[in-house]
């Protein structure tokens, strides 16, 4: 029973967020950035920015749970669907590739934020 319990959390976490609406985010915009998550397009500046599926998939986790801190642990399991048995370096990596793409300064980010010591969080 207690493993039943465990894998219908595990599938919560891993569902898209619902919203006031009761349905799943369709899109989002922040700053130059617009989504079509569901045709998983990027935009910014009105350019098309190349996403690999995983930083999709970091990405829009993310934004569907803004302003909420996630640990990398939790984003291991969230997002690539497995315990921290790999190195949590795969989280830090992959936020660091979404910076360079999506962010005006990646250096200074003000919407993939880092809060040290806890993990990260989406913040617009």
């Amino acid at each position: 029973m207690i493993e039943l319990l465990a894998r219908v959390e595990a599938l919560l976490r891993r569902s898209p967020a619902q919203h006031s609406n009761g349905r799943a985010l369709d899109s989002f915009r922040f700053g130059e950035v617009s989504i079509d998550f569901k045709r998983a397009e990027v935009m910014k500046n009105s350019g098309p920015i190349e996403l690999s599926a995983m930083e999709f998939k970091l990405l829009q986790f993310l934004i569907e749970n803004r302003g909420l801190v996630h640990s990398r642990d939790h984003l291991l399991d969230a997002v690539w669907g497995y315990d921290a048995t790999p190195s949590t370096r795969t989280v830090d990596v992959h936020i660091a590739w979404l910076r360079q793409k999506l962010e005006e300064n990646p250096r200074h980010p003000h919407f993939i934020q880092t809060v040290h010591g806890m993990g990260y969080k989406f913040a617009d």
